[in-house]
């Protein structure tokens, strides 16, 4: 086999060589090598440069530091075509126009996963006999950069041709996709960098070598990224996304095995760095020093027939003005459960903005014995991708459930579910699992998940995007390594489903109301089809998710709010209350008998709600929004969450009566 070699255009001339694939006599800056895939390779020179950024950058590209490129290596000018993977793998050619993307030989391949990519450098090495890989990530940002030390390897503005479709993308959703979402991946149509390399701000994301993880200070050489995580690596940016994720310097991150039509790669031809990988970082607060037993007494709790109520106590504590991984801005969309050890663990996702890439989930944990929560810690966050809608739930056996969608870039509009196990109350937990891999609506968990007497995991979904549309059930018919969407939609989003004593599924969910009450849908075969009816409820808006559960005293548990709704009191009549309340059915659904405002009784003082908002909290005024979650403890205490606080409850202190005013 013959490999073509050519010098980049250097002291105004250019040079062809052909030369015997035995190896070179001699090798110059900036030339350039082919191969029998008609790839073009640029030989990046050894060198240093300072990785990441201090100023203006975000928070895992910090601490900035020089990095030492010890070796030369080849990388090739362009990402990796259609035409140049479909020979390792023919059967990616069907995939070509898969939502529109990328159609033609000379279009950047997509829905390629790491370990796809990964494969075809193996391919390419016996086929060349030459190593190929994947860049390590400090290997690309130095050859990104190409001596530039701004923003981009332009400067410190991107060109209007580098930038195709930017902003912030609802794609796939039908309801929110703008016009000419679809743009052309052709590979080489914008001005390479001073080296030769094209596409390296936006086209589309280049997965790297790497596990993703924290930089460590200090200068370096040949960094290999950690030794293990759940992301790896992508750089450059992609269509359908802000400039400011196409810097230099931008870290984003993937599932490994996930595929969608913003990442690509290109490859390295070169020995690996024979550096040794970084080890795991210090777990977050939230795994640190988690009772590893199963303490006997979990069960022994408040006298039961003694009504008791603690509440409301702030679990959202981040330090003031955090911006990441950490948010002070907005904490919202909370789960939480009870470990297996007797601790209270919540999850909420944080961010700048719902739609941002930054959005990541974070935890606190109420140790077993403990009258405070922690500070709030990291708890899972894909870099740069929109981690919306996290869900929590206990088997009962030992084993946390954690769900959550997993977006493509910004917004809810192109999620996929993630699953992830623990078996030790937290401490630590499986690597996320694709249990939904593709991206698209259908896919943002909700509250309730429970399992079904037929013995089924049962997971709800918001099928839209928007304010109303419904609710997907998805089941697991084997303990949650397999799962289907049952097909049709329960009324109304972010709904809370049960199941009652019939087998039927009751849900209640917010937005498409019937007759100007919260909608009740029931199924009697397990989510396919549905019928509505309205509820006794009134309906919930913005900011706002009800909750709905059966309680282990076999009654059924709702919790939502109101702007005016009557609680009964104990002289036998009704207060006119507003805010957070409880009710609970007797008679599977069919009546709510049993009203209460979720407040503390005390006389009329400030409290706060999402995000520090203040309200004034009194016998007959509570929290006004949030969304909710609810777990009930074996000790039989109802612990309720809003967006902001915790309160605890059982149900002798929600069957008595408030005090009369």
């Amino acid at each position: 086999m013959n490999a073509a070699l050519t010098l980049r255009p250097a002291l105004g001339a250019a040079i062809a060589l052909v030369i015997a694939a035995g190896g070179l006599a001699a090798e110059w800056p900036g030339m350039r090598l082919g191969n029998s895939l008609g790839m073009t390779l640029v030989r990046i020179e050894s060198g240093t440069f300072r990785m990441g950024s201090e100023a203006g950058g975000d928070f895992d590209e910090r601490p900035a530091r020089k990095i030492a490129i010890t070796r030369p290596f080849y990388m090739s000018a362009t990402e990796v075509t259609n035409a140049q993977y479909e020979q390792f793998d023919a059967a990616h050619r069907p995939l070509r126009g898969k939502l529109g993307f990328s159609k033609d030989d000379d279009e950047a391949a997509v829905f390629v996963s790491w370990h796809d990519a990964a494969r075809f450098c193996e391919w390419l090495s016996r086929k060349e006999g030459r190593p190929y890989r994947l860049p390590t990530e400090a290997e690309w940002e130095y050859a990104c950069r190409a001596g530039a030390t701004t923003s981009y390897h332009t400067g410190d503005a991107l060109p209007k041709e580098f930038q195709k479709n930017v902003g912030t993308s609802w794609f796939p959703d039908p309801a929110r996709t703008r016009p000419n979402e679809v743009v052309p991946l052709t590979v080489a149509k914008t001005p390479p960098n001073a080296w030769g390399l094209f596409d390296m701000h936006g086209n589309v994301e280049e997965w790297c070598l790497d596990w993703y993880g924290p930089y460590e200070a200090g200068d370096q050489a040949d960094p290999a990224g950690r030794q293990d995580g759940d992301f790896r690596v992508t750089r450059g940016g992609s269509h359908g996304t802000d400039p400011a994720y196409l810097r230099s310097a931008n870290r984003s991150g993937a599932l490994p095995e996930d595929r969608s039509w913003l990442i690509g790669f290109r490859v390295v031809q070169g020995e690996a760095p024979q550096s040794k990988p970084l080890p795991a970082p210090e777990p977050p607060l939230n795994r640190r020093n988690v009772r590893p037993d199963v303490p006997g007494d979990t069960a022994k709790g408040p006298d039961p027939a003694k009504p008791c109520f603690r509440g409301p106590r702030r679990y959202v504590r981040i330090p003031p003005g955090s911006d990441g991984p950490m948010f002070s801005q907005h904490n919202h969309d909370p789960a939480i459960a009870e470990c297996p050890n007797g601790d209270l663990l919540a999850i909420w996702y944080s961010c700048r903005t719902e739609q941002g890439r930054e959005l990541a989930i974070l935890a606190a944990r109420l140790r077993r014995g403990a009258e405070e929560w922690d500070e709030a810690s990291p708890f899972w966050n894909a870099p740069d991708r929109n981690d919306h809608a996290p869900a929590l739930w206990a088997d009962g056996r030992g084993r946390l459930y954690h769900f959550n969608g997993l977006s493509v870039a910004a917004t809810w509009g192109s999620l996929a579910t993630i699953l992830r196990v623990s078996t030790d109350s937290g401490a630590t937990w499986s690597k996320a699992r694709l249990i939904m891999p593709e991206h698209g609506l259908r896919h943002m968990p909700a509250e309730s998940v429970f399992q079904t007497r037929e013995g089924s995991l049962l997971l709800p979904c918001d099928a839209v995007t928007g304010g109303a549309g419904g609710t997907a059930v998805h089941l697991s018919r084997d303990g949650g390594q397999t799962w289907e969407d049952s097909g049709g939609k329960a009324a109304g989003i972010h709904a809370g489903v049960v199941q009652l004593a019939d087998g039927r599924l009751m849900a209640l969910g917010r937005g498409d109301s019937i007759d100007g009450r919260m909608p009740m849908s029931m199924s009697t075969d397990l989510g396919k089809t549905w019928t509505y009816s309205p509820s006794p409820f009134p309906p919930i808006g913005g900011g706002q998710r009800l909750v709905l559960m059966r309680l282990r005293e076999g009654p059924i548990f709702f919790a939502s709010f109101a702007r005016e709704i009557a609680v009964p009191d104990a002289s036998g009549g009704d207060q006119r209350c507003t805010g957070l309340l409880a009710a609970l059915s007797l008679d599977e659904g069919k009546t709510w008998s049993v009203r209460r405002l979720i407040t503390d009784g005390a006389a009329a003082h400030p409290a706060q709600t999402t995000d520090g908002k203040e309200f004034t909290m009194s016998p007959t005024s509570a929290e006004p929004r949030g969304y909710l979650s609810v777990c009930q403890a074996p000790d039989g205490v109802i612990h309720l969450i809003s967006s902001w606080n915790h309160y605890a409850f059982n149900l002798a202190w929600l069957k008595t009566p408030a005090p009369a005013p």
